[in-house]
């Protein structure tokens, strides 16, 4: 086991060539640094092994207090693990925390965690929890707690829970509960988790958003209810659909203060306009907000005229996913079961012109398998093929050359738009598409189980992790029904390679599958764009689209 106060002079095996890979930009420093800090380096230490100092960031004096008004869905809340919708999480994240957070560099960053330390194969991972932690009814934050959040993880039972999938290496496949012994308090700092097989995927897993941390009084439903935390602020009013409020809790003691800095505003409000992009623009025209969550891709120019606002802009790896669901029925046949239906669909669409029509080409093209070139085990497979005559030749072949598809999106701006330049390709192939566009609620009501539809993905750091959690066969947000045992085998033995390179290898065939299959359909990569007022510290998009709310203030 590798002993914390030796770190920088003995670390994981895996990461000396690849630091002097990335020094020689074969790796980029942005993949060194999140497989870095997934196996225990800190973020200095993973810079000083590149050979450079950690970037200085701006030290912007903050002013104490404040309302920030956020443009963001409203929704309605469930038990953390369950969560599907970042906005969800956002909210929560005044007062539920993460043990990990993922920095905007890519590494990932202790929170409730102090530090943590993996083995050379990384079976075991001991977590070492940040001392002088309490929750806001007073209890000490322990160890123990950090045990009971993850037991909750591992729990393949509970409906919708996705953390099951990121923790499937600790998983009891007899009983769908945590391994036993495999989650042991070792005193009130310390636990050590110990798989059967590798997994570097595991530290990545605690800064997804469902990995809120939740007290140990916690039964489940809606935290609002009793809503003990360890962050700097408590919920003060929260209504579905129009707006949530945030204060600041007087009567705790953050931890954060004097370690991490930040919690400097006094109140948060977030404010739901819908999903239609203009009600947004037209509130902050009004002054109504002080920060959009994103900006849609049609008002950017719009916003960057606005007097007195700013604009940030981030490439990621958040995508658009077009899918048909392989056990979906219609009229007594399943259409998507058939390779060649799905491959045909693929072919058909044109990702360059998506995205230009989506999107207004704010983003870089995908290649059908939702794995990105930010990823660092990402293969390089060329371009997703473009053919329309071969996909009507397939279609035909599949019979269902007369078979009507119905091309299912939310009524929003870039996912509308992209599946309004997706159904016309199809239909310019000669596959008959027509279009339903359904209310958010609707929508995500029925999102799991749409024959033929598109989703927004959020990042993961790690690209077996996407995988992982979208396309195996028993992942609980597999909306594509796809089952395919080699694709399952191949990422259970991606998931131990800590080495990207090695991994890359098995990477690629997991890739190849997935574009061989027809799994999905997938135009482009999105750049994320926000503006916020000026004079709002660290107010610049998050890749995985979290808002890290203790992190904001406004300028001394």
């Amino acid at each position: 086991m590798t002993d914390s106060r030796t770190d920088a002079h003995r670390p994981h095996p895996a990461l000396t060539r690849l630091a002097a890979e990335a020094r020689e930009n074969a790796l980029s420093r942005r993949e060194f640094l999140a497989l870095a800090t997934t196996l225990g380096a800190t973020a200095a230490a993973a810079y000083a092994m590149m050979g450079s100092a950690a970037p200085a960031r701006a030290d912007v004096p903050m002013a104490r207090g404040g309302t920030l008004r956020i443009g963001e869905e409203v929704l309605a809340l469930r038990d953390p693990r369950t969560w599907d919708r970042n906005p969800m999480a956002n909210f929560c994240r005044g007062w539920l925390e993460y043990l990990v957070e993922t920095a905007l560099d890519g590494s990932l960053r202790p929170m409730l965690l102090e530090r943590w330390e993996v083995n050379d194969d990384a079976t075991e991972y001991v977590l070492r929890v940040r001392p002088g932690v309490t929750w806001n009814n007073g209890d000490a934050f322990t160890a123990q707690d950090v045990a009971f959040n993850i037991t909750r993880w591992c729990d393949r039972d509970v409906e919708g829970n996705a953390m099951a999938s990121q923790f499937d290496s600790l998983v009891d496949p007899s009983t769908n509960r945590a391994i036993d012994g495999a989650i042991q308090v070792i005193d009130t700092h310390t636990l050590r988790l110990t798989l059967p097989k590798p997994d570097i995927t595991i530290m990545a897993a605690m800064a997804q958003y469902p990995a809120a941390i939740v007290h140990p009084s916690y039964d489940g439903g809606d935290p609002l209810t009793s809503p003990i935390g360890t962050g700097p602020y408590r919920p003060g009013s929260y209504e579905v659909g129009f707006k949530g409020v945030l204060v600041r809790n007087k009567d705790h003691d953050w931890w954060g203060t004097d370690t991490i800095g930040g919690g400097h505003l006094d109140r948060v409000e977030y404010i739901d306009y819908g999903v239609d992009p203009t009600t947004y623009v037209a509130a902050a025209e009004a002054d109504e907000i002080d920060m959009l969550q994103e900006t849609a891709s049609d008002f950017v120019a719009i916003m960057d005229n606005l007097d007195g606002w700013e604009k940030s802009e981030m490439a990621t790896a958040q995508t658009v996913v077009i899918r048909a669901n392989q056990n979906a029925e219609i009229d007594g046949v399943k259409p998507y079961a058939d390779v060649r239906v799905r491959r045909a669909l693929a072919l058909a669409i044109d990702h360059r012109a998506c995205l230009d029509l989506g999107y207004n080409g704010l983003g870089t093209i995908a290649e059908n398998h939702h794995v990105s070139p930010l990823h660092p085990e990402y293969a390089d497979i060329g371009p997703a093929p473009h053919d329309p005559v071969a996909a009507a030749a397939l279609m035909e072949e599949a019979g269902l050359s007369d078979f009507e598809h119905e091309l299912i999106s939310i009524d929003d701006d870039w996912r509308r738009k992209t599946c309004d330049a997706a159904a016309a390709q199809l239909r310019a192939a000669g596959i008959k598409t027509r279009r339903t566009v359904l209310p958010g609620p609707s929508f995500w009501n029925g999102w799991l189980t749409h024959p033929l539809s598109a989703t927004n993905w959020g990042p993961r750091p790690l690209g077996v992790q996407v995988l992982s959690l979208a396309y195996r066969s028993t992942a609980k947000w597999n909306e594509s029904g796809f089952a395919n045992t080699e694709f399952d085998t191949h990422l259970d033995e991606a998931m131990t390679i800590a080495d990207a390179d090695r991994r890359r290898d098995v990477m690629r065939r997991l890739e190849e599958i997935m574009r061989e299959q027809g799994v999905i359909m997938q135009p482009y990569w999105r750049a994320l764009v926000r503006h916020h007022r000026e004079g709002l510290i660290n107010a610049e998009p998050h890749p995985t689209g979290e808002i890290q709310i203790y992190r904001l203030g406004y300028a001394a």
